[in-house]
């Protein structure tokens, strides 16, 4: 039987004795290893969100050009690689010149960065790397200590471009980064350089470290759509007191069963989650696209509530054989989205059910009601108005920091 707390739905129900797993035990302060403190899931990059002209030619892309991003890791250490992914590329990704440095400040989504910070990136001692078709690609450690929390820049170089329009990207940064025709990679501030809120070819960052990771997979209501650009405000970001790595591998758009903007989680879990260097556990709070994208009918809604429940015990299956523990969260509410909702509510039906079955079938190793956390007492059918964007679907900050507020603090130990 596996572990099931229920939170804000009565006891927690807890065997009396379960097997010792390898991720049970703790490492200890000698034991240090590569594990991911920020990734980004890849995506094939939708024509709307391409690199503005003149970064996007008629059959080429980011033809000398220098490109600036931030990321905000989540635990520190002294010495940090990169990886860069080619995942959904046309093409060969040839990586002319990288670094990495601190930003000016320590802030997301600026060009400048703080004088003397700036490492080279090299990849098996070479300034440049090509990364095959649908690869990916490990730079060689950096000596730069990085902070809990803080802001990282990564800078990189592209003389020949990518000869393909097929361009693997993470739309949905809501972070400013910055693109600059020539080699500027070594440049304390890029003055003139357009900004962007995507991250294009980075996926990762690892840092070396005595710690695991917590991969968190989901769809735009992890991703963060609603929160603030260059605030870092979205729910994972505004989880306190984690001793572990959190590692967002959300997308807007995404879903559980059938591809939406990006893979599928069940095609998507072995490079997301079972590869990812350091994770010991995941959160999977996805399924809201799925319900909402099905017939709403009492066939369609039957068809996708039964499918879902059987995906997350397939994604269950499949973590616990390489002994990672999976916990569920609870589906948020959707009640008067104009996509979303429908007048015969058999959309929400299958919300409450699928909902009814993360609390009480022991699907899941521990479980999170987000839904509780935001819901209206009044409408449970419908978001808190203190928390709703205003599309009925997605929150503000203040409804991402009443999620991030129920996250149990074991998981993050």
């Amino acid at each position: 039987m596996r572990r099931r707390t229920l939170l804000g739905a009565g006891a927690a129900v807890v065997p009396a004795s379960l097997p010792l797993r390898p991720s049970d035990l703790s490492l200890r302060p000698s034991e240090k290893r590569w594990i991911h403190t920020w990734t980004a899931m890849p995506q094939l990059t939708e024509p709307s969100n391409m690199p503005p002209a003149p970064f996007t030619g008629p059959s080429s892309v980011l033809v000398d050009t220098t490109l600036r991003q931030t990321v905000h890791v989540t635990v520190g250490g002294s010495r940090v690689r990169v990886r860069l992914s080619n995942a959904f590329g046309g093409a060969a990704l040839p990586i002319t010149a990288a670094a990495v440095a601190l930003p000016l400040d320590g802030r997301a989504g600026v060009s400048s960065v703080r004088p003397g910070s700036s490492r080279p990136l090299t990849f098996g001692g070479r300034p440049g790397t090509t990364v095959p078709v649908g690869a990916q690609a490990v730079s060689d450690p950096v000596a730069l200590p990085v902070g809990r929390g803080a802001n990282l820049t990564i800078t990189l170089y592209l003389a020949g471009g990518q000869a393909s329009l097929d361009l693997t990207s993470h739309p949905g940064s809501r972070t400013t980064s910055y693109l600059i025709g020539g080699d500027h990679h070594t440049a304390l501030d890029l003055p003139g350089a357009v900004g962007v809120a995507h991250w294009y070819l980075i996926s990762g960052v690892e840092v070396e470290a005595d710690v695991p990771a917590m991969a968190i997979v989901g769809d735009s209501l992890t991703d963060g759509r609603g929160s603030t650009t260059d605030g870092n405000d979205r729910w994972p970001d505004q989880v306190t007191g984690a001793r572990v790595a959190v590692l967002n591998q959300a997308a807007g758009g995404n879903r559980v069963l059938n591809d939406g903007l990006g893979p599928n989680v069940l095609a998507r879990l072995d490079r997301d989650v079972l590869a990812t260097s350091g994770v010991d556990r995941m959160l999977i709070f996805e399924g809201v696209n799925d319900i909402g994208t099905a017939p709403a009918t009492v066939a369609g809604q039957k068809a996708v509530r039964e499918e879902l429940i059987y995906a997350y015990e397939q994604i269950v299956t499949r973590a616990h054989a390489v002994d990672i523990r999976v916990y569920g969260a609870t589906i948020t509410p959707f009640g008067g989205n104009t996509g979303y909702d429908d007048p015969d509510g058999y959309r929400e039906d299958t919300r409450t059910a699928v909902n009814s079955a993360i609390r009480h079938n022991g699907l899941f190793d521990d479980v999170v009601d987000f839904d509780a956390a935001v819901r209206d007492p009044g409408s449970p059918r419908m978001l808190s108005q203190a928390f709703d964007t205003g599309d009925h679907l997605h929150l503000n900050p203040a409804g991402y920091r009443a999620m991030a507020g129920v996250v149990p603090r074991r998981w993050l130990r």
